[in-house]
């Protein structure tokens, strides 16, 4: 048997090539399907090649031709332009990535050998691989086609499969529900792209030019902590300009965003200005002047203090580039993407009806993304929402405290070096009373990411909850400072942070700025500060309030403290000023809060 198959694999084909409307059928194939790519001009640039081989023209595909009628580069572009070659290393991964997933039962491949534009076809078929069109290719066909026909769908299952039991085993243990899309379906996930491209030298002075260099790296340093957003990495960096054109980076590149800027130095003084453009219409969406005094600081400390707060107020969470897309989003759009936007939405409104799209939102992205770390950690901070805040729990389901941890963990286990996915687990943790475990991730978690407004603001929070105040406090003030536009939630947790360490006036201004009105908490703690300070009216109205929203709270009291690891001395206190504000709790509650307290 295995003779004649070797017999059968040394015979000559005797099927002719791939024919034009062969070919022509498998590039509008690819192209319209999902798994290739359809932003930047990677469309453009397989039309191209295809249709000047297809019409005899092979010989004159070179870079400049692509230049010239892909990239729409002037007549005088020049060989040290970096844009076709970066163009084609993108196209021959598309190529790739498109043939393991979805095309690998299609009839004709097509590839782009290296060392030139030439495109290649053959017939997929295991021992009809010798006939191609285009550049000539090796006996057996482009990277050996016959032999990925079977290597091919062995890597394929080798990855997918691991992909596929994960999402099995979680859906059984969170009773999501079965999804209509394939999970294994990995379309390209349309996620915010930034390009840095390398600060300039705007003076004389010699040491512009290495603090500008240094202050490039920093931030290829600094700005891939936040994993919500791709950034193009060092050598993408290096090959452009540092006056690039916005419209270049986005037709070479495929990137939404270009940050730029400069260095000027004299004396001890030093200047540095950025700014990020949107590359689809090169308008400025964000500028900021930083001035530095050199003789006061070591230079190294100053780049990466303003490279930390260049990234901060462009790729946090609540940054520039997360506001300019949840404006610019489509309304119906469920993109994975999307989701992540919605989530953070989510997190400044704290509302049920908003968790609910976020959850569903999220669920689907997992189910089409399993590999997507980031939301499965937002979606572990939403299945804990269903337990502390009460938010739509799915009665007969799972416990959601489990569902967070399993997502959580699911997250760490993708991406270890998330931010978010720590903060997940910090969170599932400190709800499941592991008080000193989830302290130690969030400390792991801010050492990666010190400049992450959504986890300091979290982090802060658990952090007093657990009995440091003070330290708790500090955490929310700097993400406060990081992020003045981040929402109500670090203002109402700060302001509780001020009632407990007697700080009246700080509770009251910091409650007055919060204004959660869809979020029960908010009322209660609103309820308290205004009752404590004299602020009677107030203190009836916001608790009125909460008792409307969360009728089942007070009654439970002392359960619902515990379970948010508060100490039994700041049990008591709360107790104590609820009843100040004039709402009821129970005397079985009174009594478990007081012989808790009076137990240490």
């Amino acid at each position: 048997m295995q003779n004649a198959m070797a017999a059968d694999a040394a015979r000559p084909s005797t099927r002719p090539p791939p024919g034009p409307d062969d070919i022509r059928r498998q590039l509008e194939r690819i192209i319209a399907n999902p798994e290739f790519p359809h932003t930047g001009r990677s469309a453009d640039f397989l039309r191209y090649i295809t249709e000047e081989t297809l019409a005899g023209n092979a010989k004159r595909i070179k870079g400049y031709s692509v230049a010239v009628e892909v990239f729409k580069r002037s007549q005088g572009f020049s060989q040290d332009d970096p844009v076709v070659r970066i163009g084609a290393g993108r196209l021959r991964q598309s190529l790739e990535r498109y043939y393991l997933v979805a095309g690998q039962d299609d009839p004709v491949r097509m590839d782009i050998p290296k060392g030139g534009y030439v495109p290649t076809f053959v017939w997929s078929s295991p021992g009809d691989t010798k006939s191609s069109v285009g550049a000539s290719a090796p006996a057996d066909g482009p990277v050996g086609i016959g032999r990925f026909q079977g290597y091919g769908r062995w890597l394929v299952a080798s990855l997918l499969i691991p992909a596929l039991i994960s999402t099995f085993l979680y859906q059984m243990q969170s009773g999501s529900p079965s999804f209509a899309r394939n999970p294994t379906a990995m379309p390209e996930m349309h996620t915010a792209s930034l390009v840095v491209a390398p600060f300039a030298n705007l003076g004389e002075d010699p040491k512009a030019e290495i603090f500008s260099a240094g202050l490039t790296e920093e931030l290829l340093t600094a700005l891939p902590r936040f994993k919500e957003i791709k950034v193009f990495g060092r050598e993408t960096s290096r090959s452009l300009s540092p006056e690039v054109d916005a419209s270049r980076v986005r037709n070479a590149l495929g990137a939404g965003y270009l940050l730029m800027g400069g260095v000027r130095i004299s004396g001890d003084k030093m200047r540095v200005t950025a700014r990020l453009l949107d590359t689809d219409n090169g308008e400025i969406l964000w500028s900021q002047i930083y001035d530095e005094n050199m003789g006061s600081g070591d230079l190294f400390a100053i780049q990466a203090d303003v490279a930390n707060r260049v990234a901060t107020a462009i790729a946090q969470p609540y940054g520039v580039i997360a506001q300019e897309d949840v404006a610019n989003q489509p309304p119906d759009d469920l993109g994975a993407y999307a989701c992540t936007l919605s989530f953070y939405t989510y997190r400044t409104e704290l509302s049920p009806e908003r968790h609910r799209q976020v959850r569903d939102c999220l669920e689907s992205a997992v189910a089409r993304y399993p590999s997507f770390a980031t939301a499965w950690a937002m979606l572990s901070i939403v299945y804990l929402d269903e337990d502390r805040f009460d938010f739509n729990a799915r009665r007969g389901s799972s416990i959601p405290i489990e569902r967070s941890l399993v997502a959580a963990r699911r997250a760490i286990q993708l991406d270890p070096g998330s931010t978010r996915a720590h903060q997940a687990l910090m969170m599932a943790l400190f709800f499941n009373q592991q008080l000193d475990e989830a302290l130690r991730v969030g400390e792991l978690a801010l050492a990666t990411n010190p400049n992450d407004t959504e986890l300091l603001g979290e982090f802060g929070t658990r952090v007093a909850m657990g009995g440091d105040w003070a330290r708790g406090a500090a955490l929310l003030e700097r993400a406060i400072v990081l992020n003045p536009g981040g929402g109500g939630y670090y203002h109402g947790t700060r302001a509780l942070a001020a009632f407990m360490l007697n700080d009246g006036k700080t509770a009251v201004a910091e409650i007055r700025q919060a204004d959660l009105q869809k979020f029960p908490l908010f009322h209660l703690v609103a309820a308290v500060i205004y009752a404590e300070n004299g602020f009677e009216a107030e203190a009836r109205r916001e608790g009125a309030k909460f008792v409307e929203m969360r009728p089942d709270f007070l009654p439970n009291l002392a359960a619902e403290l515990q379970s948010r690891n508060v100490r039994p001395v700041d049990q008591e206190r709360f107790s104590a000023a609820i009843r100040k504000a004039g709402l009821a709790i129970s005397s079985r509650t009174a009594t478990t809060v007081s012989t808790v307290g009076s137990s240490l």
